[in-house]
């Protein structure tokens, strides 16, 4: 068995906004595996300054892998807990190079055409302006979940939007989700989640930064929306910690990134957690090129989700891998019969 890694820059068709800063690029690498004629391939999708594995030796632990490929999936993977991106990069190459079809991983009604997941729409920060100007796209496109990002600029500004949405649309007629990144300090955080409860929001994502349980804990107890645990996930990797984290929380929802928390093997521990405790869950990918967005849509199509995924980042690139994903009507398909072009 053969293996080897190459890095790939994916560039931002336009800047795209978080309260972290303005994104024109994202780094990913491959996992490219050779076995008896066949090839399999995995994303190692980490996210600079996010990742818990952005570290100096990142490179040095896909060479590791390459080296140890033989060693098997399992092995590999327990030695990897510190970097989660390799860790689903390697599960994925796996599964694909077992696979009839290298980009069919889980052959599903999905991935037959048949059927499609159900997503929000993204709207990324920006000038009032241009967030409105992807609100009304987004609507006009067939979305019934839209997602806000929200955070980097004035709050009035924000609620604003939010106003004009709701002056539009009820929350029959358009389900809304806010992710504020860990924008706002623990000490405003209940006065803006009372400000935003007014336009009767879905649920808002990471209302202050992570490593804050017991703030967060608070905040979860008194909220008047719910809230959704996403960054407080990441370097969470012993399971009687990912335990102890939501039994002090209770929060009610988490979104899993599987780039991010250890790929299929992590994601399925807090996920089991999650179902135990009944907190409610949606997936997310962490703007992955189309390889790792496939994997996690089939992946997710697979535990049969209750309710709108963020899987529409496929078409943020210029230079994304071509891939028969295609967002449409507020849903993400498959086209069985459509090509990808994977020429690493």
């Amino acid at each position: 068995m053969k293996a080897r890694y190459q890095k790939y820059l994916l560039n931002f068709k336009r800047p795209s906004g978080t309260s972290r800063g303005v994104l024109t690029e994202k780094e990913t690498w491959f996992i490219i595996i050779e076995h008896q004629g066949k090839t399999g391939i995995g994303e190692c999708g980490i996210l600079r300054t996010l990742s818990y594995d952005d570290r100096p030796d990142y490179q040095a632990k896909l060479e590791w892998v390459c080296q140890n490929i033989d060693a098997g999936p399992e092995q590999i993977w327990e030695e990897l807990r510190d970097f989660p991106s390799i860790q689903f990069g390697v599960e994925m190459a796996f599964k694909s190079l077992e696979a009839a079809h290298p980009f069919i991983l889980t052959p599903s009604d999905f991935t037959a055409g048949f059927d499609a997941i159900p997503i929000n729409g993204l709207v990324w920060m920006g000038s009032r302006e241009y967030m409105k100007e992807q609100i009304i796209e987004k609507i006009a496109s067939g979305f019934t979940c839209i997602k806000l990002k929200i955070g980097a600029i004035d709050f009035d500004t924000e609620l604003e939007l939010l106003r004009f949405i709701r002056s539009e649309f009820s929350a029959r007629d358009i389900e809304i989700r806010v992710d504020a990144n860990g924008a706002f300090g623990p000490s405003e955080a209940l006065d803006k989640l009372n400000q935003l409860s007014e336009f009767s929001l879905h649920s808002i994502e990471q209302p202050i930064r992570q490593g804050q349980p017991e703030e967060m804990a608070r905040l979860c107890e008194k909220t008047p929306l719910p809230i959704a645990l996403d960054e407080e996930l990441i370097g969470v990797t012993d399971v009687t910690l990912k335990e102890k984290l939501l039994l002090t929380i209770r929060p009610q929802y988490i979104i899993f990134k599987p780039s991010l928390i250890g790929g299929y093997t992590g994601t399925q521990e807090w996920l089991r957690l999650a179902d135990d405790l009944q907190i409610g869950w949606w997936m997310t990918s962490a703007l992955e090129s189309n390889v790792g967005l496939n994997a996690i849509a089939q992946f997710t199509y697979g535990l049969e989700p209750k309710m709108p995924q963020g899987l529409g980042t496929g078409s943020l690139y210029t230079n994304n891998i071509k891939a028969p994903l295609e967002v449409a009507n507020g849903k993400l398909h498959y086209h069985p019969t459509g090509a990808w072009k994977f020429n690493l």
